[in-house]
């Protein structure tokens, strides 16, 4: 049975300021370096095989603070970045609105479709399940890409909340595709 852990990166000044990074390579901050330690420390208790991470920097310096903790290969790669934000990528909700109008999600301002997303994202999930069959596999990556990912993957769980940062969501292989057995999880931060 194959099991994947989703991780989504740490805390960055952009995520403070409420900006859309989308694409932009935005490192981690001081908060958010912290709080990759803290995940880490709690995943180096558990078993993971194998650890695939975007390649932007806050995702790349989150897995990365993972892998040397727990001993375990990384591999980055661009199909786990986060969805592409077009024109509003640095921008705040407030800013959006002034420039485009409280309607602006319904503009084409050039954000990547889901379309796209899984476009990128499934064959990736594939090829790794392949690859590690009867593993676990540890994906760290960014919120809006694993929640249309596990749209995709989960279609019966119902996914209400937004993923907090360095949160641990988890899906099992069953009969019949992919169950999640935890969502959003940051017990690792109120337990240090």
């Amino acid at each position: 049975m194959t099991k994947i852990g989703f991780v989504r990166h740490g805390i960055t000044p952009w995520n403070i300021e409420g900006r859309a990074q989308g694409n932009s390579d935005i490192p981690l901050n001081g908060q958010g370096l912290a709080e990759a330690q803290q995940l880490a420390a709690r995943l180096r208790t558990e078993d993971w095989d194998v650890i695939y991470s975007s390649d932007l920097l806050r995702a790349s310096q989150t897995a990365e603070t993972i892998a040397d903790k727990m001993g375990v290969q990384l591999h980055l790669d661009p199909r786990l970045r986060e969805v592409g934000g077009g024109l509003i990528e640095g921008t705040t909700e407030e800013e959006r609105i002034d420039k485009w109008g409280r309607n602006w999600r319904e503009l084409d301002l050039g954000m990547e479709t889901h379309a796209n997303i899984i476009a990128r994202g499934l064959p990736f999930i594939e090829k790794v399940h392949d690859k590690h069959k009867s593993q676990n596999i540890l994906i760290v990556s960014h919120g809006s890409f694993i929640k249309h990912l596990l749209s995709e993957l989960v279609p019966q769980f119902k996914i209400e909340d937004s993923l907090k940062n360095t949160s641990f969501t988890s899906l099992i292989e069953c009969e019949n595709g992919w169950d999640c057995n935890l969502y959003n999880c940051t017990r690792h931060l109120v337990e240090s």
